[in-house]
Order: structure tokens, then sequence, then C-alpha cells
């Protein structure tokens, strides 16, 4: 499982013009998933996402968590992020997981960090052509794959 976390002043996603989810000051995670994710990847990375602290304190320096800044939380899926350019220019997805199995994990994904940090998880549309819009603050964008865990 691979996410791109994005610290947002605000962000939102639009489908066909119309507005499906948006938050204020939290976080925007762009998230993939591979056939081989297990439950323990999804339980490390909630822990992760939810405890990584890159929020200011009182003083200015990243020292709080998305709970302890109150902030919000939308979740997108993002197969794209598991792409592969080694050969040639065209962009390999054979390591995204299919729909069969990434729909369950985002799924259960989305439950895992909205059941571990009681804030009400908006999302994308899994498949759907999606205007994702933000405003990066800081700018804050950290990338956390469960297989490597650095």
């Amino acid at each position: 499982m691979r996410v791109v976390v994005q610290r947002v002043k605000k962000a939102s996603v639009q489908i066909e013009g119309t507005t499906k989810a948006e938050i204020g000051k939290g976080l925007l995670v762009l998230a993939g998933f591979e056939e081989q994710d297990s439950r323990e990847d999804l339980e490390w990375m909630v822990r992760k996402v939810i405890n990584l602290r890159v929020f200011d304190d009182s003083q200015g320096v990243m020292n709080l968590s998305l709970m302890q800044a109150e902030g919000e939380l939308l979740v997108v899926s993002q197969f794209t992020l598991h792409a592969s350019t080694r050969k040639g220019n065209r962009p390999s997805y054979i390591k995204a997981a299919h729909p069969d199995v990434a729909i369950p994990l985002y799924e259960k994904f989305c439950q895992m960090l909205e059941d571990h940090s009681r804030i009400q998880v908006q999302t994308g549309v899994f498949g759907a052509q999606m205007d994702v819009s933000l405003i990066n603050d800081g700018p804050v964008t950290i990338i956390i794959d469960s297989k490597i865990r650095e």
C-alpha cells in the first residue's frame, strides 16, 4: 500500500462538476493498493496517517497529529501511485490491485481511519474521473509505503 499525504488548508473532489467531498484544514490522502496488501498493511498505514505529526504546535513546530490539530480527512483512491516507469515512457500499472481487490481494501482503509481517529472521512468515488483541488499547506507532502516502512 502506498499513500501520498498532503497537509492542506482545504481540498475537494468534484465529479462531473458536482462537489462530492470537501474539507478544510486537514489531510488529503491519495491511496493506492496492490494485490499483496493485507489487513496488517492497512492497520500499519492507519496508525501512521493518524499519528503523523505534521501540524504546527503553538511554537510553530510540526509537532501535532491530525487529531490533536482537529483536522479533517479526505481519502482518494489513486491506482497510479503504483506506476512503474522502469521500461520506456508509458507507465505500467501491473503492481496496482484490480478493482475486485482494491475496492474492499480502499473501503476498509477509510473505515479503519474513521474508527481509529473518530474523524468522519470524506472520500472520492473509486474508479471515477475526479477533479481533485487542494491548497497544500506548507507545502507538506509525504509519501508512505507499507512495504518499505521508512
